[in-house]
């Protein structure tokens, strides 16, 4: 029995060495035969070249939708509203009545002022007459010149007087005249935040109704730092188109201009902040809402690109794998700039014939060896309704 055991053993050590041999011939456990193991096989990737050329370029970037003017439409006295005029969500013009309030008491305050200066002129009349008087007897030495001085200095006291009651009917119209409530704008207005018979304050934080100017309409967007010396120079040349994009980044719903490129650029992300301004006829666009924007650019001259599939995205800046003359490949951080036809504008980084990793990039590290492959045929595109261009 003790002997059979053992055969039974020893038959089973040569098995399982027979198998691991077998094993590693056929490369199951990660290598081949004859190989010392993975760490230097080359690695196979596909490579373009950077290309130096004109390139027609333009800027995309999502943006924020904003009215062109916003205003929050506040009582300026305190009164009791006597009737809402407008409709919810109404477009309207400068100077259109939206409220009336109550305007009995202010009224009766400009009824007041009115009468205390009829009160005052009738005595500054019946003062100057004394004056005249005076003068009169002064001249011919039948009067003293104390009375008259004090009869002159009454009538000017009277005269302040009288401009002072004119303030008063001054302030009283125009707190009356503030019971009719006007849009300050043209624009679309919002939900009603009051209704007829509330007592409304001047210092009312919610204020009354939100007018909104969306015809024209803003868009915000940010666009990267590097950019700027170009924007700067085409925008002095001339105004610089901007599109409006839908969410497929082909139907163009507005055209604009360019209007301002911020006086700062922003040290948290090194972008710059613009605007640009749309007529918006057909009211596409609407604030608060999430879009993109192309911003047309001139040709950029001998411009260095690479295919945007060749592009990785790094912990502080994107980079590249270039492929030296010994087929090494070599990680480069670049500076990118504008998209155009699926190929990325080069600003700083690359020289142009240089090889560059468009397949294969993700399995290599710096340093590791490669095995070249013929380039990939660039893919049937359907041509957009304009360029597809994007800014980095």
């Amino acid at each position: 029995m003790k002997l059979a055991k053992s055969r039974w053993l020893v038959g089973t050590a040569v098995a399982a060495a027979g198998l691991y041999i077998a094993g590693a011939h056929f490369g199951l456990f990660g290598q081949s035969a004859g190989q010392g193991g993975g760490a230097g096989k080359a690695v196979a990737v596909k490579v373009a070249l950077a290309e130096q050329k004109n390139v027609r370029s333009y800027l995309d970037s999502a943006a924020t939708v904003q009215a062109l003017n916003t205003v929050v439409v506040h009582a300026r006295v305190d009164a009791q509203i006597n009737k809402v005029l407008f409709q919810e969500g109404a477009n309207v013009k400068r100077g259109d009545v939206l409220i009336e309030l109550d305007r009995q008491p202010f009224e009766v305050q400009l009824h007041a002022a009115q009468a205390q200066k009829q009160k005052d002129s009738a005595q500054f009349v019946n003062t100057r007459r004394d004056l005249e008087r005076y003068e009169f007897l002064v001249q011919h030495d039948s009067g003293t010149t104390q009375i008259r001085d004090t009869t002159r200095s009454q009538l000017d006291q009277l005269r302040a007087t009288l401009d002072g009651d004119q303030a008063q009917i001054d302030l009283a119209q125009l707190q009356l005249g503030y019971t009719t409530i006007r849009t300050p704008i043209d624009g679309r207005l919002g939900a009603r935040l009051v209704d007829a018979g509330n007592l409304v304050h001047a210092g009312d934080v919610n204020g009354l109704v939100v007018v909104s100017q969306i015809q024209p309409i803003a868009m915000v967007f940010s666009l990267p730092q590097v950019l700027l010396p170009v924007l700067r120079r085409q925008q002095e040349r001339q105004a610089l188109p901007v599109l409006a994009l839908a969410d497929d980044g082909r139907q163009v719903l507005d055209e604009g201009e360019l209007t301002l490129i911020d006086s700062q650029i922003d040290v948290a992300t090194g972008t710059i902040r613009c605007k640009a301004i749309f007529k918006n006829a057909q009211e596409n666009l609407w604030p608060g809402a999430f879009t993109s924007v192309r911003v047309v650019l001139n040709d950029l001259p001998n411009a260095i690109s690479v295919p945007s599939t060749a592009i990785q995205t790094g912990a502080q800046h994107p980079f590249v794998y270039i492929v030296t003359a010994d087929n090494i490949a070599e990680s480069r951080e670049v500076t990118v700039g504008p998209v155009s036809d699926e190929r990325t504008v080069i600003l700083a980084g690359l020289a142009a014939g240089e090889r560059i990793v468009v397949e294969g990039q993700f399995q290599l590290q710096a340093g590791a060896r490669v095995d070249v492959k013929a380039a990939p045929a660039p893919p049937a595109q359907v041509k957009p309704a304009t360029n597809s261009v994007v800014s980095r």
